[in-house]
C-alpha cells in the first residue's frame, strides 16, 4: 500500500484537524499522550516526548446573531456530548498515517493510530463491512469526507472505492438536515452550532443564484477550519437558500473536497495545492467576473418618462414566488422585522424609490369581501438583489397588538399582511400589484446632486435601493454620481438598525459620497437629555440641511408621520435666523420637486 508522505500528513492533520479543534468540541479537559516516534520520520517527536491534545469549553458561549438566543441548558445538553465524541473520534480517525514505515512496523505505531484502530474496529465489530464503515465516518459532523478518506486508504480500500463511498456517506445526512432545521425546537437546540455556522458562511447569500451556487460550491469543497458540508447546509439554511439550490451546490462541493483529498493522498502536500488552486481559480472567475448593469436602464439613464407605473392592477395581480423571507433584526428589537426577496421572472420591472402592492390570502371577517391591497416600500434596486433583474425585496415589520389583558399579543389584531409577508417560505406565492408612485424617484440627470435621506424603521426600504444604485452596482448613474448621499435613519436601538453592515461598507467605500447618522431613542439622549429621535438627530445638522437644500438638494422622508412636524419646525426655525419666509420657501422647494414625503 503507498503511503502518505511526512508533508502530506502534515497537511492533512491541519485539514482536518483544525476544524475541529477550532470548534472547541474535542476534550473537554487537557490531555497528555505519549506517543514513540516512527523512525526516521522528520517530524516525528523526540521518544517519550508528550503531546498535548486540549480545547476549550467556552467558544460555545456566543450571541446567537438576530435569529435566536442561547440558553445555558443548550451548551450543557446531549447534542454537545455527542459532538465532542465525534469530534474525538474524528481525531483519532484523521492523524492515522498509512505510510509504509507505519504499514511494515505496525507495533511502534503512535498511540494515535491505535486509537483509530480500535474506533474503526468498533464499527466493525457489529459485522458492518469496511465501505458501510467509511459512509458512517464520512457522514459524522466535524469529521466529514475530509477526515474519511484517509481512513479509507488506512483500511486498505482502493481510492477509486473509497472516494464514492465518501461522497455519498457525507451527503446522507444533508438533505434531512436541511428539512429538519426547520423546526423550532431543533433550531433552539443547534443555537450555538447555527451561530458559528452563519458566522462562517456569511457573504453566500451575495449575488445572482449563479454566485451563491459558486460560492457555496467553493465554501464546502476547500477543505480548510470550519467549512465542510454540514457548515454549509446551516448556512444555506440560514441565509434561506433554495433548498434545491443548496442540495446540488453542497454536492459538488462535497465532490471538489473528495477529488482534493485523494489528490493529497496520492500526490502529497504539492498535489492537493494545486488541486486548491484550481477550484479557487474556477471560483473567482465565476465570483469575481463583473458586468455592467444596464441592461434595465432609460436612455439617457437618467430619462423619466418610461417610469413603469400601475403595470398589474388589483383586479389582474401579478404573481409573484417568495425566494427566501429572513428576520434581520437582533433579539433586543422592538418588534420583528424581515427582508424578504421576491422572484418576479423579470416580468414586474419597477424604478428605485416605487412601491409594491401585496394582496394576502383570504377574506375579511367583517364582511367576508377579499383583503385589500397593502403598499409596501421596494427595498432593493431594479436589478434586484442578485442584479438580474428578476427579483424585488421587501423590509416589512410584523404588525402585532400587545393586550394588557391578554398580557400577549392579540392574534385577532395582528396585522394581516405583514404577518403573512413575514410567514412565507421559500416557493410561497404572492399576489402583487403597482409598481406604484413616483414621488420618491431620485433625479439623476444632474450627477452632482446631493440626496438628504430620512427614514424611521422600514422607511429605510427606498433609500436602500438608492444606495445599491449608487455604491454597489456598476450601473451609469454609479459611475456619473459625484453628490453626497446622507442618510439618517431612526430606530430604536442597535439590535434594531437595518442593513447597516451595507450602510457601512458604503461609508467605508465611498467616505466623500456617502454620509450615515443614526438616531438610536432608547441608547442615545439629545441635547436636552431626551430620548434622541430621528428630527433631533437631523436637528444637529440644521444649519448644513438647510444649506444644501438652497444649494438644489433633495430631501427625503420614509417612515412614521411622527417625524415631520419636529423636522419641519427645526427648518422654520433655520429659515427665521436667515430672515426666510418658511412657507415660501418649502413652497419654492416643493415646487423644483426637491420635497419628497412618503409617511404614514
Amino acid at each position: 500500500m503507498k503511503g502518505f508522505s511526512a508533508s502530506s500528513l502534515l497537511v492533512l492533520s491541519s485539514l482536518t484537524v483544525a476544524p475541529a479543534l477550532n470548534a472547541n468540541l474535542i476534550l473537554g479537559r487537557s490531555k497528555r499522550v505519549h506517543a514513540t516516534p516512527v523512525p526516521h520520520h522528520p517530524f516525528a517527536p523526540m521518544k517519550g516526548t508528550p503531546i498535548v491534545c486540549s480545547a476549550s469549553n467556552t467558544s460555545l458561549e456566543m450571541k446567537w446573531s438576530k435569529t435566536s438566543s442561547v440558553t445555558d441548558s443548550m451548551k450543557r445538553g446531549n447534542l454537545k456530548f455527542w459532538l465532542r465524541k465525534s469530534a474525538f473520534a474524528f481525531v483519532a480517525l484523521t492523524m492515522l498515517s498509512p505510510g509504509s514505515a507505519v504499514a511494515a512496523k505496525a507495533a511502534e505505531t503512535v498511540e494515535h493510530l491505535h486509537t483509530g484502530q480500535k474506533i474503526a474496529n468498533f464499527f466493525m465489530g457489529f459485522g458492518l463491512p469496511k465501505w458501510a464503515v467509511l459512509s458512517i465516518i464520512s457522514a459524522m459532523p466535524v469529521v466529514e469526507l475530509r477526515g474519511a478518506v484517509p481512513v479509507g486508504v488506512w483500511l486498505g480500500m482502493p481510492i477509486a472505492q473509497v472516494l464514492p463511498i465518501c461522497v455519498l456517506g457525507n451527503m446522507t445526512p444533508i438533505v434531512p438536515l436541511l428539512f429538519m432545521l426547520r423546526n423550532d425546537r431543533l433550531k433552539k437546540l443547534m443555537a450555538p452550532i447555527l451561530n458559528r455556522a452563519e458566522k462562517k458562511a456569511f457573504g453566500l447569500g451575495v449575488g445572482s443564484l449563479e454566485k451563491q451556487w459558486v460560492s457555496l460550491a467553493t465554501f464546502v469543497g476547500i477543505p480548510l477550519p470550519g467549512t465542510g458540508a454540514w457548515t454549509g447546509a446551516m448556512g444555506a439554511f440560514l441565509l434561506n437558500m433554495p433548498t434545491a439550490l443548496a442540495l446540488t451546490s453542497i454536492f459538488a462541493g462535497v465532490v471538489s473536497a473528495g477529488l482534493i483529498m485523494s489528490i493529497i493522498t496520492l500526490a502529497g502536500k504539492k498535489g492537493g495545492l494545486a488541486a486548491i488552486g484550481v477550484l479557487l481559480a474556477l471560483a473567482a472567475k465565476e465570483l469575481f467576473s463583473s458586468s455592467k448593469q444596464d441592461f434595465l436602464e432609460a436612455e439617457p439613464y437618467w430619462d423619466q418618462s418610461s417610469v413603469p407605473v400601475n403595470t398589474y392592477k388589483n383586479k389582474a395581480p401579478f404573481s409573484g414566488k417568495i425566494i427566501s423571507t429572513k428576520r434581520i433584526v437582533g433579539p433586543k428589537a422592538t418588534g420583528e422585522t424581515c427582508h424578504i426577496i421576491i422572484d418576479h421572472g423579470g416580468d414586474f420591472p419597477y424604478w428605485e424609490g416605487q412601491s409594491w402592492g401585496v394582496i394576502p390570502p383570504g377574506n375579511r371577517e367583517k364582511d367576508g369581501k377579499p383583503h385589500s391591497v397593502r403598499l409596501y416600500s421596494i427595498a432593493s434596486s431594479r436589478y434586484g438583489d442578485d442584479m438580474t433583474g428578476s427579483t424585488g425585496s421587501l423590509c416589512v415589520r410584523r404588525a402585532t397588538y400587545w393586550c394588557p389583558e391578554l398580557k400577549g399579543n392579540d392574534p385577532a389584531k395582528k396585522g394581516v399582511c405583514s404577518n403573512f409577508l413575514c410567514d412565507t417560505q421559500p416557493g410561497d406565492e404572492i399576489k402583487m400589484t403597482g409598481p406604484a408612485g413616483k414621488v420618491m424617484l431620485m433625479p439623476e440627470e444632474d450627477p452632482a446632486t446631493d440626496y438628504i435621506m430620512v427614514a424611521t424603521g422600514t422607511g429605510i426600504a427606498p433609500y436602500r435601493g438608492f444606495i445599491r444604485r449608487l455604491f454597489f452596482e456598476k450601473t451609469p448613474a454609479a459611475e456619473a454620481y459625484k453628490g453626497e448621499a446622507w442618510l439618517f435613519l431612526g430606530v430604536a436601538n442597535s439590535d434594531a438598525l437595518l442593513y447597516d453592515d451595507e450602510f457601512q461598507e458604503a461609508k467605508s467605500n465611498f467616505p466623500e459620497n456617502f454620509r450615515l447618522d443614526y438616531a438610536l431613542s432608547r441608547e442615545q439622549t439629545n441635547k436636552s437629555g431626551g430620548k434622541m429621535y430621528i428630527q433631533d438627530r437631523v436637528e444637529e445638522y440644521a444649519d448644513e440641511v438647510f444649506t444644501k437644500l438652497e444649494n438644489g438638494a433633495h430631501i427625503y422622508f420614509c417612515g412614521l408621520k411622527g417625524m415631520m412636524p419636529g423636522i419641519q419646525d427645526m427648518l422654520k426655525g433655520v429659515a427665521e435666523k436667515k430672515g426666510i419666509d418658511y412657507e415660501e420657501w418649502l413652497k419654492g422647494l416643493k415646487k423644483n420637486k426637491q420635497w419628497h414625503v412618503e409617511v404614514y
